[in-house]
């Protein structure tokens, strides 16, 4: 070895040894005689103080990002500096040997305002920051709990092919040509989901593992072309079974990561999710839950509310605490954020030492008033938003808003982890587009009565209120996992396949495989995907899942490092037996 410790792991009770460290120049200070170089390896820094002499002139040779190796013996620091873990010693050098020189680089590693294209242009240069190198190692040193905790119940980690029939399961599939057989292609995985169930055909009872997937979608903060999911299959298992499993995993992992004992997860339907919180995905570090008070606003006078409840809409809001000091300015731009979400506005009331005003008011009696007082329990400087319109687009909107008010009057909790299981999705859901049903969630999954399922299917029955064995499970806001219990039965795999106007002959031809997979004993079974960028991200505090990513995408699903995606030659296309059309 060329080193004998990290720059980052010496202390105090080393002064006196002599040690040998390794690493990139990070700053080079001379004060007038006295050379210190600061010396940044993976685990920190330290301060080498050049003795004058022979290796001043050596050392004043060197740049920014050098790298170097340093022999020395380890000296209490006259001047501490607290703000390094080394900051009680430095290294008197003896010796430096310079292993490699580096060009000016592209930007200061501690340069505030760097622009993100910048960064990822430079990846390989950017990773040697101390904040992106932690979240690198966070994930590895949690990948690893990962393994153990499925490793001590049983599951066998199977690697899945990368390389599959093209499927429809959501997204647009990344596909790769076939050079053997022209006109055919591979596609590359969304989710092993197929593979993992019949895994479960084979046998293999307990399977997990940390794979690639694919997507070819719209970007956004959360999401990837390519990410990581934690995906997971049990055999003979109900779905609290299911449940359990990945709750525990998730408990264990911020147990050992962020030293935060997570409580039992509570449960939740999607139903009564969408209706206090007007999202699946609810963030329960703060209160501020949606209230429906339609009775309170029958024939009250007030247009607005009196149209929508007579067209079978609803009334609903949120009280803010510490909002009634709100500008007019910032209440208006309320009103844009409403309409933007497809409501008429909103309407505030808020509650002063001179008692409660309503900016409908005048529209309404002082019972009603009252009444909306009593209702949401307000407290002087409280401020209640209320909308109107049907449900569908009512209590999404009012989530946004929940959220954006949330941020506004610091009303989240970030020291605090808070999560939830969202189960009972509906199985389906219509496409206005394409004027039949999909799959809310994945074709292979269970309807809550599978039997009845099937009747009503054959009977050309209402599918708008059957509900699925699909369950989420939501970590401070974030969906971070998914999954459901399987259609083991081959008839209610094909009756999920003919409700989603699928044809016996598309349904063959798509999955024929692993239909006829199905007819020779399959076993109960289900599963859940966790979205494994996402859980490292709210480990780490990062906002953006590409800063727990090694070498990651930007929004345009390109890569501004090494150019991807790129031509090719027309050698290639032609052995591919491909044109591209300009």
């Amino acid at each position: 070895m060329l080193r004998t410790h990290y720059c980052g792991d010496l202390r105090k009770e080393y002064t006196g040894n002599l040690v040998t460290v390794c690493g990139w120049v990070d700053r080079i200070r001379n004060l007038g005689g006295l050379l210190f170089i600061d010396l940044r390896d993976r685990e920190g820094i330290v301060q080498i103080s050049i003795p004058t002499g022979e290796l001043t002139a050596k050392a004043e040779t060197i740049g920014r990002e050098y790298v170097i190796r340093v022999d020395g013996r380890i000296s209490v620091r006259p001047n501490p500096n607290p703000k390094l873990s080394t900051g009680e010693i430095e290294i008197i050098a003896s010796n430096l040997e310079i292993l490699s020189t580096a060009d000016t680089p592209p930007y200061e590693l501690d340069e505030p305002n760097i622009s993100e294209e910048l960064r990822l242009k430079y990846r390989y240069f950017d990773l040697r920051r101390q904040e992106l190198a932690r979240n690198l190692r966070l994930r590895s040193k949690a990948a690893t709990i990962v393994r153990n905790y499925f490793d001590e119940l049983g599951f066998v980690e199977v690697e899945t092919p990368v390389l599959m029939r093209s499927t429809p399961e959501g997204a647009r599939d990344y596909i790769v040509p076939s050079r053997i057989h022209h006109g055919s292609f591979y596609a590359l995985p969304q989710s092993p989901q197929q593979y993992k169930q019949l895994l479960m055909v084979a046998g293999m009872d307990r399977y997990y593992q940390i794979v690639k997937c694919f997507r070819d979608e719209d970007l956004r903060a959360d999401r990837q072309p390519e990410f990581t999911q934690i995906d997971v299959e049990m055999s003979f298992v109900e779905q609290d079974d299911v449940l359990v499993v990945g709750e525990e995993m998730i408990r264990k992992i911020l147990r050992t990561i962020a030293n935060y004992e997570l409580p039992t997860i509570g449960r939740m339907t999607y139903a009564e999710a969408m209706m206090r919180f007007g999202s699946d995905k609810p963030d329960l570090r703060f209160g501020m839950e949606i209230e429906t008070v339609t009775e309170l606003f029958h024939n009250c006078g007030f247009k607005g509310f009196d149209d929508v409840i007579s067209a079978t809409g609803h009334v609903a809001g949120i009280k803010i605490p510490g909002a009634a000091s709100a500008s007019r300015k910032v209440t208006d731009g309320w009103q844009d954020a409403a309409k933007k979400l497809g409501l008429a506005g909103v309407v505030t009331f808020k509650k002063t030492a001179e008692g409660v005003t309503s900016s409908i008011g005048k529209f309404l009696t002082p019972e009603t008033i009252a009444a909306v007082e009593h209702h949401f329990a307000m407290s002087e400087g409280d401020l209640v938003a209320l909308a109107a319109n049907i449900s569908s687009k009512l209590y999404p909107a009012l989530g946004t808003l929940r959220l954006q008010w949330a941020r506004e009057f610091n009303q989240i909790d970030r020291s605090k982890w808070a999560a939830l299981w969202v189960t009972d999705f509906p199985l389906l859901e219509w496409d206005e587009e394409g004027k039949r049903w999909s799959a809310m969630h994945h074709p292979f999954t269970s309807p809550n009565n599978p039997s009845e399922f099937v009747e009503l299917v054959n009977s050309g029955g209402d599918l708008s209120n059957v509900t699925a064995k699909a369950y989420d499970i939501v970590l401070n806001g974030n969906e971070i996992g998914g999954g459901s219990i399987r259609n083991h039965r081959p008839d209610v795999q094909q009756a999920m396949f003919q409700a989603i106007g699928m044809s016996e002959e598309q349904a063959k031809n798509k999955f024929g495989f692993f239909l006829e997979a199905l007819t020779y004993g399959t076993p109960p079974h289900g599963g859940i995907a966790f979205g494994w960028d996402r859980i490292v991200a709210l480990l780490c505090g990062c906002d953006n899942i590409r800063d727990v990513i090694a070498f990651p995408k930007t929004t345009a699903a390109s890569s501004l490092m090494d150019g991807c995606p790129s031509s090719v030659s027309p050698e290639q296309l032609s052995e591919l037996g491909i044109k591209v059309v300009e």
